[in-house]
Parts: structure tokens; sequence; C-alpha cells
């Protein structure tokens, strides 16, 4: 702490944080630490709201009002327990041990010492705020705004507690995590290759297999280009590649179209799934046996050589799309998804294959792609009347 102060005789703490200018109150009562920020900057203020703060929480003990229960902090350690016994096998280790550190880096830091009740709209508010101005940039000074997704994925952390709490009694009724002021989020693309940038890269990689800059990576750059090529064949998401092993994937004759595919058993983020590749992915995979052997339980490919793939992107100019979204490994998997599209593939049995949904694919990929679009039901044309004939009277 910066700056601390003790008031009432020695029962009542004003302290101020790190990097913050609120200055900070607390007490021991009733068997419990108590919290509260003072809101104020003026060390005079903060201590006037302080005595206050303390008068009426002693007020509150003696009228029996102030009732002690379950922390913030006891509630999380319970969801962990439970979250990680229940899923065993549904989860990966990785997705679980997400909600770990997430409790561990960002909410319990926040809410951690809080009572249950005490977490109410306004306090989750209040940690938005924090989130979003706690972080500063050490060459400009500015403030580091958390992505969208990370604050999402950490409300959704704070929920997943809060109705751990809720289901064995501790909080009557989960409060509203919605966040405020929100408008209409724009639909954007994921970053993929076009079949143009798409030739490009690959005859990139190829080349760079043939004449490695340093004799050292020529291993690398053979399995960065077999790499991908099999991403684009096969839809993979980058982390179920990683833990491909060799045992997971066959050489098969298709029936239904007599082509050699491969078939593969994805182990990820939703647990085991199947794919069928493209041909394209059979001949990669056969040089990455050749060239690593086959034990079953080797990797196939393991660590992605993801500072080669950014040098290579950079050299071509194709680290970003024109709307500035960075390409990475997952890119290629959209540019499965979309080649497939624009192929004409069915779209259910493209989600089945990539282990995702339709919704997911017609808001993130189908938008985009203008040969979703028919021309005859837009274009469609209301033909003219006939002319009808004059009634003749007398006749």
């Amino acid at each position: 702490m910066a700056e601390h102060h003790r008031l009432m005789g020695g029962k009542l703490h004003v302290y101020l944080r790190e990097n913050s200018t609120h200055w900070q109150c607390s007490t021991f009562l009733n068997g419990r630490n108590w919290r509260v920020s003072t809101k104020e900057e003026s060390l005079s203020l903060a201590k006037e709201f302080a005595e206050d703060w303390f008068l009426g929480l002693k007020g509150k003990s003696r009228a029996g009002e102030l009732k002690a229960g379950k922390t913030f902090r006891q509630a999380a350690t319970q969801f962990q327990r439970e979250y990680e016994v229940i899923t065993e096998g549904e989860r990966s280790k990785s997705y679980v041990a997400a909600f770990a550190m997430i409790l561990r880096v960002h909410l319990l830091p926040f809410f951690g010492d809080k009572i249950l009740s005490e977490i109410t709209p306004g306090l989750v508010q209040e940690y938005r705020i924090h989130r979003a101005t706690s972080r500063l940039d050490r060459k400009t000074g500015a403030p580091r705004r958390p992505a969208r997704n990370t604050i999402h994925q950490e409300i959704i952390t704070l929920r997943h507690v809060l109705k751990t709490a809720n289901r064995h009694g501790w909080l009557p009724f989960i409060p509203d995590l919605a966040p405020p002021f929100r408008g209409s989020v724009k639909v954007s693309h994921r970053a993929w290759f076009s079949p143009e940038e798409y030739k490009t890269l690959y005859e990139a990689t190829r080349e760079r297999a043939k004449n490695p800059k340093n004799p050292r990576w020529k291993k690398a750059c053979e399995q960065l280009h077999d790499y991908v090529l099999f991403m684009a064949n096969t839809g993979l998401r980058p982390d179920e590649a990683s833990r491909l092993e060799f045992r997971d994937v066959a050489i098969v004759t298709d029936e239904a179209t007599g082509e050699r595919i491969l078939e593969i058993e994805v182990r990820g983020k939703r647990g085991v799934g199947f794919c069928k590749s493209m041909p394209g992915a059979v001949l990669p995979f056969e040089r990455v046996v050749k060239r690593n052997g086959d034990v079953p339980t080797k990797r196939v490919f393991g660590k992605v050589q993801r500072e080669l793939l950014n040098k290579i992107l950079a050299e071509l100019n194709l680290k970003f799309d024109r709307e500035g979204n960075p390409r990475t490994a997952y890119s290629l998997r959209h540019t499965y998804i979309s080649t497939r599209l624009l192929a004409g593939a069915d779209i259910y049995q493209i989600a089945k294959n990539c282990r995702t949904s339709v919704e997911m694919i017609e808001k993130h990929y189908a938008v985009h792609l203008k040969n979703r679009l028919d021309t005859r039901s837009i274009n469609v044309r209301k033909p003219k009347p006939g002319a009808t004939p004059l009634k003749k009277y007398g006749k």
C-alpha cells in the first residue's frame, strides 16, 4: 500500500492502493473484515466518509442487522471443486484451468472478501470500469482496455460462481450481470485466405521448404508447409491439430467419392469428434509420416511454428485482412469453411465436420460469401399484366 492511516483507536484503516487515486477503508467487525471504497481522492474527505461508514456498521451490529455470510472466495472454492469433478472427461484440462486463472488473477482480487449479498449489478459495473482503467500502457500511460471477449469470459466465470452459491442457498437470487449501454455488436467475418491468397501462401511455404534461409531450418519449413496444406484441407482448430497423434488418423478410400481421404478422430474443447478431410490433406500427411515416423502415440505436428508462419505472412503482406483482422493458424480453419461454402457444400454437413453449429457458420462465415446469394430470388420480377380488352356492348 502506498499510504496507510489508522482511525478510531486503530479499529478503522484508511489506505491508498497502488495505481489508484481513490482512498479505501476497512475494519474488522463481527468476525470478518469489511472493506469499501470511499470514492474520494481527498484524504480529509476520505476520513470523514470512513468514520461515518464505520459508525454505521457499528449501529447495524448493535441492532442485529449486520449479518455475515459466505464470501465470494468461499463460493469460488466450491465452484472450482465441483466443476473439475463434474466435467471430468467432458471438458479439456486447459479449459477448466482457464476458469481457475480468471478467478485467481482477476475476480478474487476484486470480489474475494465481499459477502455474496454485496455483489450487486452496480458492483459488477464497477468491476468492468476497474478492468477498463486499471492497466496502463507503459509507453503512453493510456488505459489498456481488455478485449470484449476477455471481459465476456470473466463475467461467465463470475456467473458460474454465483450460480454455485445460489444452488447451496448462500445467495437468494443471482444479480443481473448483463452489460448496460450495450449497443448492437457488429458481426464481422473471421479472417481467412481467399483462394488467390491461399495459393500465394502455400506456394511461399513450398518454396521455403525447398530453399530454407538456413539449412538447419529445413525440417521446420517442410513441417510448416505440410501443416498449412493439412489445416486448410481438414478445418481442424490449431489446438486440435497440436494434440493430434498418428493413431488418430487413418487413410481410407471414401465409398461415396472413391477418393483417398483422411478419417480423423479429433480431441478438442468439445471432447472427441470426427472429421473427414479433403483429398488434398492425404499427401501432406504421408510426407509427415515419412519424415517423422508413424509411432502411434507420437504427435503429428505438436507445437506450431508460429514465428515462422508470422514471418512468411508478413513477407507476403498477408498478416492482416482488409478490415485489419490478424491472420493466424486459426485462419486456415476459416479458409477451409469458407472455401467449402464457396464450392456449394451443405452447411449442415460442414458444421458437423468442423464440430461447430450452423448458427456460428451463418453468423461468421456465410455472411460474406457472395455466392450464398441467390440471384434468381433477389432479381425476381413481377410479370407485367397484359392489356385487358374493352368490353363492347350491344353485340
